[in-house]
């Protein structure tokens, strides 16, 4: 079967992870659109595995969680059985995230529904890799107390950050703008969070770098994700780069070096040889005794 080289692999990757469609992706390499989509995929199945590896045992100690919305296939007031039978899993898709206020590594990620049963596994996986007790905040979104005291117990130091929202007042831009933050209220949920780090500003910044370095997150365009897969595999190869290759403005450095979870700066070549070794490793013939 005929393969990308390596040096085409990580151009289309560099493509991807700064925030181009895969169309786009197309015109600017060369390669043909199913290549793109078959190499996101399986780059993206192995970055899953790879972090899943690496953000263990993580010597966190400040984190902020939160959640972002987008779609797969169509808005949520557009499914239909017949989409759902024909296309699968569609409408909204939320990425629940969790990120070091210090490092800014992003220990842990999940992608499904804004539900009870996402928030649980979200916190239990978050949970799953911290070796430390450490200081949560979320906003305030109920779904966490349950989880948050289901995944830590009373082990952890948990608080919400609530925002009190006035009204719009242009009627033209009430469809597309948030209403306007006029207030905040902090409150202690379990243990001794400290007052001066409860705060969702860095997740909410992270928010809005995934909005601007994945195309699928970008609102109002047609870049939007028609397989549920293609999105996962996207927003693990996103976070596999921003933890590993991309270097953070403030931090001088990427936030896996900060963390100590990396020794040195990632490369897209490198992420790309993630999937070369799983590809060589799954073609090697099976030892008997």
């Amino acid at each position: 079967m005929n393969r990308l080289d390596s040096n085409r692999r990580a151009q289309v990757v560099r493509c991807l992870v700064e925030g181009n469609s895969i169309r786009s992706t197309v015109r600017m390499t060369g390669v043909a659109k199913n290549t793109v989509a078959k190499l996101l995929v399986e780059l993206g199945e192995v970055c899953m595995r790879f972090m899943d590896e690496a953000m263990r045992n993580l010597p966190c100690e400040r984190i902020q969680a939160d959640e972002i919305w987008s779609f797969v296939g169509c808005k949520q007031k557009n499914v239909t059985m017949a989409k759902i039978e024909k296309d699968g899993i569609c409408g909204d898709v939320w990425t629940w995230v969790a990120i070091d206020a210090d490092t800014k590594l992003i220990p842990s990620w999940v992608i499904g529904m804004r539900d009870a049963s996402t928030a649980r596994s979200f916190v239990e996986d978050l949970a799953s890799r911290l070796a430390n007790r450490v200081q949560l905040t979320t906003d305030g979104l109920k779904l966490y107390l349950n989880a948050v005291k289901a995944a830590f117990g009373y082990e952890i130091d948990y608080a919400m950050l609530v925002k009190i929202y006035g009204e719009i007042d242009a009627e033209g831009q009430r469809r597309y703008s948030p209403a306007t933050c006029i207030g905040c209220e902090t409150h202690g949920v379990i243990g001794n969070p400290d007052p001066d780090h409860i705060s969702t500003s860095y997740v909410e910044r992270s928010n809005l770098t995934m909005r601007m370095s994945m195309r699928r997150f970008t609102r109002l365009t047609n870049g939007y994700s028609k397989k549920v897969e293609n999105h996962a595999a996207m927003v693990a190869v996103y976070f596999t780069w921003y933890n590993f290759g991309r270097v953070h403005h403030t931090l001088k450095t990427t936030p896996a070096v900060a963390a100590g979870v990396a020794d040195h700066v990632w490369s897209v070549d490198e992420m790309v040889e993630l999937l070369s070794r799983a590809e060589s490793n799954s073609t090697k013939p099976a030892v008997s005794n």
